[in-house]
């Protein structure tokens, strides 16, 4: 990315991981410029990562070659209308991190001509260990897709997805899935803890347990089934919990959890699909 000129409107907590994983592979800081509405998060761009941003939203994105959209989802209408002039001009390619935004709505606002990719990241992009699925419509070019690969790469791994609906779906399974690891942990320290253990140990446990695990299934040869047999031996302590677990119909309690995120995160994008 050193050759091309980014971005970023919106440097919040989305922006700024990217920013540094950009920085962490060798783009440089002039490289980058960020339109942030706030001036503590400006002086702490310009502190920590030595990045120029600025107010203005037309001076950051000037001369970009593509332009990040991180800011909520209700700001993002009334930034990109008022971008749109400068946005048709250059035909940056637009990366949208805006949950729920469709490309159609993006479009609608900043006009046409404007090319438009999406990008669905998950919180662990913020330790470099995220997971991004995007998408882009046709008239994305094959160059453009690659400089939206590498920015996601620097904060983790990237699939692509074919379809923009794909997208609801990504949300349900790597976008809001930590908090459901994040809950099973919690739940299982709580039980330890009812139990006896001492609170301190169980959470410890709990959050070790969690972080080695997703170790052994990010390796390259993983297969969870093969897992999670390695551990339930015959008759064993695991296979009792398992057979727990079945019981209460959590696999049923899991597809129904990831299906309602996945209806949720189409409704949102109802409302907004007209341009203003």
């Amino acid at each position: 990315m050193s050759d091309q000129t980014l971005a970023f409107l919106g440097g919040g907590h989305m922006g700024r991981a990217l920013i540094q994983g950009l920085l962490r592979s060798g783009t440089r800081p002039e490289r980058i410029a960020v339109g942030e509405s706030s001036q503590a998060a400006r002086a702490g761009l310009a502190r920590d990562l030595g990045i120029a941003a600025s107010a203005d939203n037309a001076r950051a994105v000037a001369g970009a070659s593509v332009v990040v959209l991180a800011v909520k989802p209700q700001e993002a209408a009334a930034l990109l209308t008022a971008l749109g002039p400068v946005l048709r001009t250059q035909r940056p390619l637009l990366l949208s991190v805006a949950a729920g935004l469709r490309t159609r709505t993006l479009e609608g606002w900043c006009g046409a001509g404007v090319p438009v990719a999406r990008a669905m990241p998950n919180r662990p992009a913020l330790l470099g260990a995220g997971v991004t699925a995007l998408y882009a419509p046709p008239q994305v070019s094959a160059a453009q897709r690659a400089a939206a690969e590498r920015i996601f790469r620097s904060v983790g791994e990237t699939v692509w997805v074919p379809e923009e609906g794909h997208l609801d779906l990504v949300t349900a399974l790597s976008g809001s899935g930590p908090a459901y690891f994040f809950l099973l942990a919690e739940q299982m320290a709580a039980a330890a803890e009812g139990l006896g253990l001492e609170a301190p140990v169980a959470r410890r446990l709990a959050s070790a347990t969690l972080y080695g695990a997703g170790q052994l299934a990010h390796t390259a040869e993983a297969d969870l089934s093969r897992l999670k047999a390695e551990i339930a031996s015959p008759g064993g302590t695991t296979e009792a919990a398992l057979a727990a677990f079945a019981a209460a119909d959590f696999n049923g309690a899991v597809a129904r959890a990831v299906g309602a995120a996945a209806r949720r995160s189409r409704e949102l994008g109802v409302p907004i699909q007209d341009t203003p």
